[in-house]
């Protein structure tokens, strides 16, 4: 027999999600359950004063749990009962995760890959340009921060500006074959040297550093085999690089490579520079980042190159934070990297929740009160009223069709919130997103919560203001 038999406060518009919820879910857990589905359509709306006056509590509930945007002090609720009073998620879709029915992911987040973000064309940025770039990177998660140098030249400032970033508390390394420019990083506190090969490994023993061996041939891994040897004898400690080309210029067979080098020499470090692919390819980087991340995870390459100059990819260091430690559980789990995290589905949602044709028009005869709700569901946008129900695929349209109604409570202010909502709507049903009025699209690790700027809550006249709730007659 289940232990906790619960009360579900909700209101019109969340009943139907509920009621589909809650029998799987009640099975699963182990409770009993109630819900009263209060005299209102949107349960964001309801205040604990508000609900203490409706509330009707069965004698066998043990518990009661509200709506997650029930906000405000509890007290009046507490004060109608003895029973533990909790509020729900603000999204229904997390109810689930609310009652635990997650896996277990205590170690979840965890990650062995190291990222190092370059700064490309450091030589044409001041040190206080550089100086703030690297602290957002590092903000984003990056490990080391790379100063990218130019070929054929050499950068005078390179010391300087290592000495700067050092001092700000910044892991660093230089990204040159020059020397010149080399030594001096080194002499400031860069840990790593990218890259050597057979036109500078003579001077690599000098640095005391750790550095990065590239092929003298880039289609050949055994290029490397004698700087690898030379370095060894050295004591010089270095990780490898085999390239990674991009697509169309032999990235499979680079790939190709990164396995035949892992199969040759199992215990030495590797690094991939994946910028090729993610700076040179005409798609989003999120979805390519967790991809090479996962082949890394799986090859044990312990540390990736990245850059984010193109504005497609201008958060990759970000994307890779997360990536990293999405593979790294899945890798060591043996599971799919599914359903672990939403922070990476940033096009698309996971899964969309409708209403239905029927669902719509009955809330639509239910709603008594001045304010609109706006829903977006099978290609069509929804503007419902009191008694009244305009949609269209076209927001214009649905526009007009209010505006042909003759409404008294639309002034200047109240169409601009109106455009806004209906403008996130398209987008949502563009997209294949889940739209919810006032509340911001999820656009993963990206998403800007929405504050209560855009809201009709200043200089309305009595006529705007939303009217309270109340039960119907």
């Amino acid at each position: 027999m289940a232990s906790d038999n619960i009360h579900f406060v909700t209101g019109r518009l969340a009943e139907p999600a509920l009621r589909h919820l809650l029998p799987e879910l009640s099975k699963k857990v182990g409770f009993d359950y109630s819900i009263q589905v209060m005299p209102i359509t949107v349960a964001a709306l309801m205040t604990p004063n508000w609900i203490a006056a409706r509330i009707k509590i069965p004698h066998q509930a043990t518990k009661i749990i509200v709506p997650g945007h029930c906000n405000g002090d509890l007290s009046p609720l507490k004060e109608k009962t003895d029973l533990p009073i909790e509020q729900g998620p603000k999204d229904l879709r997390r109810l689930a995760e609310h009652f635990g029915q997650t896996a277990d992911r205590s170690d979840y987040g965890n990650w062995d890959i190291e990222i190092i973000a370059e700064i490309n064309h450091a030589p044409r940025l001041s040190i206080e340009q550089i100086v703030r770039t690297a602290n957002h990177l590092k903000k984003d998660g990056a490990t080391l921060i790379d100063v990218g140098c130019e070929p054929n030249s050499t950068w005078n400032s390179v010391g300087q500006c290592v000495a700067a970033l050092q001092s700000e508390g910044h892991r660093c390394s230089i990204d040159s074959l020059n020397p010149l420019e080399i030594a001096p990083a080194v002499e400031a506190g860069a840990e790593l040297v990218l890259s050597v090969n057979s036109s500078n490994r003579q001077h690599a023993a000098q640095w005391n550093c750790e550095v990065v061996i590239i092929p003298d041939n880039i289609r050949d891994i055994h290029s490397m085999e004698d700087t690898m040897e030379l370095l060894d004898q050295q004591n010089v400690p270095f990780r490898i690089d085999p390239i990674l080309e991009p697509i169309g210029l032999g990235f499979t067979q680079s790939l190709e490579r990164y396995m035949q080098a892992r199969r040759r020499w199992p215990h030495v470090e590797m690094m991939m520079g994946i910028g090729n692919i993610t700076e040179l390819t005409d798609v989003d980087s999120a979805g390519i980042n967790v991809l090479l991340l996962a082949i890394c995870q799986e090859l044990k390459i312990r540390s990736i190159l990245t850059t984010q100059v193109i504005n497609w990819a201008r958060t990759s260091v970000k994307e890779c934070d997360l990536a990293r430690r999405l593979v790294h559980y899945a890798v060591n789990q043996s599971i799919p990297p599914k359903h672990l995290t939403d922070q990476l589905v940033l096009l698309r949602d996971e899964k969309l929740f409708q209403f239905g044709a029927e669902q719509i028009e009955e809330l639509a005869s239910q709603i008594k009160d001045n304010n609109y709700r706006i829903i977006s569901e099978a290609d069509v946008i929804h503007l419902l009223g009191s008694r009244q129900h305009f949609h269209d695929a076209d927001p214009f349209l649905v526009f007009d069709q209010l505006m042909a109604s003759a409404p008294t409570n639309v002034d200047p202010s109240h169409a601009f919130y109106l455009g806004y909502e209906m403008c996130k709507a398209m987008t949502a049903m563009q997209l294949g997103k889940q739209y919810t009025q006032d509340e911001a699209l999820d656009w993963g690790f990206l998403t800007q919560p929405e504050t209560d700027r855009h809201r009709l809550k200043k200089k309305r006249t009595d006529r705007m203001k939303p009217a309270q709730p109340k039960s119907d007659p």
